[in-house]
């Protein structure tokens, strides 16, 4: 965990589809019951998929 979030997957933002496999990603975690997000990492070109807080993934 890191800044009080949980880094599922990571994706690289140049890719030719942009953010759908994240989205897409995102949307299966959400289907079990995650209350997962997309986020852009600015630093690393990559969109990641957050869990926030702590406890969230057990």
């Amino acid at each position: 965990m890191v800044n009080g979030r949980t880094v599922l997957e990571r994706f690289p933002a140049g890719g030719p589809r942009g953010s759908w496999p994240a989205e897409e990603f995102a949307h299966a975690r959400r289907l079990e019951g995650l209350p997962v997000e997309v986020v852009m990492d600015l630093a690393t070109d990559t969109f990641l998929v957050i869990v926030r807080g702590s406890g969230a993934i057990e």
